[in-house]
């Protein structure tokens, strides 16, 4: 029987379950000996700060129409650190969880990772089929940047959630409904 079956794929169970931990330590064991582990600590920072840049220029270009080329290139680069993490991501959880998607513990965060996708794609989606003028589709970007802070918050939680679990801790904020 593979790893994680008949576990209660609820995450509000999953949670009262485990306590207030992230992990099992099986799963603690298997986090740490993920190569995808090292990649995600890369990719996360440097996703954020493409993020950062391109936002500049989006905002720089709905502002005053200047740079339209880089806004729109900075937000294909967004996209491909966005895609690029969130395979690797799926490749994580399922080292860890034994699912590439929607694990229990990372239920709510895989949710919002889907409208992040989802509106990413929709920019390209209209970018190269020529949908809408260029302002509306840096809408569309920005509305997936949005999405993009929240989700980056959640996993700022979850990281932060873990290092309490390995020292001993809680985290100082808690989310209601077990979690996420």
């Amino acid at each position: 029987m593979p790893f994680g079956a008949g576990r209660n794929p609820h995450p509000q169970t999953y949670a009262r379950d485990l306590g207030d931990r992230l992990y099992t330590s099986e799963q603690r064991r298997r986090r740490d000996a993920s190569p995808w582990t090292l990649v995600q600590g890369v990719l996360a920072p440097l996703q954020f700060a493409v993020f950062l840049v391109s936002l500049g220029l989006v905002l720089r270009y709905l502002w005053n129409g200047e740079g339209l080329w880089a806004a729109e290139a900075s937000v294909l680069c967004k996209t491909a650190c966005l895609y690029a993490i969130m395979i690797t991501g799926a490749l994580w959880e399922r080292d860890v969880y034994g699912r590439f998607l929607f694990a229990p513990a990372f239920f709510w965060e895989d949710v919002v990772s889907m409208l992040v996708i989802l509106l990413h794609t929709a920019y390209l989606v209209m970018l190269l089929l020529g949908l809408a003028n260029a302002e509306r589709q840096l809408l569309v970007a920005l509305a997936a940047y949005a999405a993009y802070v929240v989700n980056a918050g959640q996993f700022l939680y979850k990281f932060r959630r873990a290092r309490c679990d390995a020292a001993g801790g809680t985290p100082v904020l808690a989310v209601a409904n077990g979690g996420s």
